[in-house]
């Protein structure tokens, strides 16, 4: 069944690039994903740079995703961005929950499935983010981990809503670490994920989710990570800020 979810391979560039380094990466890059079908491609760079990457992107293979947005549409919510903006500033995704907004900005359970329900109604796709602590991995506490997240960042999430989103699972511990998790650990919770999925809404709707991995993918892993028919994709951090670097996680061998 794993042939029939398309793959997507999504680069999160966090805190990276202005907006001429971000135009000049297009320009480099596009041509080297540019007969690339296996794949769905979406960039997601820093707000002020969204629209400058929409233009560059215009015409060609790749979308553009925001790495964040509130859940309110406009108000005072200083330094806040909304669905509708990113979605007017050419974006198609947003990123959602990713274990640096946990960790250093208080984002819960219960905030990520507010910004979901906001990234659904705006007309976005989300890639929703869920993982585990190496502490937690440690103490055995990975798959209860993943159901707490699943649970509060899906709450009252309908069929069809669940069908228009990615998930991508994201270790802690491999985030930014140069720890990467082995493929057969990525498969264990991969595989968690769909099970709990299937427990929510179905295991045809599940059977169609795509689950992404993220944490340190580079060029020279890809191809054992997405050998796995569990991993749908990649969430690529560092590795997407360089054009020839991500152009080979894209263009992984044996796709």
């Amino acid at each position: 069944m794993a042939n029939s979810r398309k793959p997507v391979i999504a680069g999160n560039w966090k805190m990276f690039k202005t907006v001429a380094e971000t135009v000049r990466f297009f320009d480099e890059f596009k041509p080297l994903v540019q007969s690339a079908s296996h794949c769905e491609i979406v960039i997601c760079p820093t707000f002020p740079a969204l629209a400058a990457a929409a233009e560059a992107a215009r015409g060609s293979n790749i979308r553009i995703g925001a790495q964040n947005l509130h859940w309110e549409n406009e108000g005072a919510f200083t330094g806040e961005v909304s669905g509708p903006m990113v979605t007017a500033a050419g974006c198609t995704h947003v990123i959602i929950g990713h274990s640096e907004r946990r960790q250093l900005f208080g984002e819960t359970d219960q905030t990520v499935n507010q910004r979901l329900f906001a990234a659904l109604q705006a007309g976005l796709t989300p890639i929703v983010c869920v993982g585990e602590t190496l502490a937690e991995r440690e103490g055995d506490r990975t798959k209860a981990v993943l159901i707490q997240q699943l649970e509060g960042g899906l709450a009252s999430l309908t069929g069809p809503d669940f069908s228009r989103i990615i998930i991508a699972y994201e270790p802690v511990w491999a985030i930014g670490t140069g720890r990467v998790a082995t493929p057969e650990i990525a498969g264990e919770a991969h595989a968690v994920i769909r099970e709990k999925t299937a427990q929510q809404f179905g295991s045809a709707s599940s059977e169609g989710l795509r689950i992404l991995y993220g944490g340190s993918v580079k060029p020279d892993n890809v191809e054992g990570l997405m050998a796995r028919p569990e991993i749908d994709g990649a969430l690529v951090g560092g590795a997407s800020l360089k054009a020839d670097s991500f152009g080979a996680v894209v263009n992984y061998p044996g796709r």
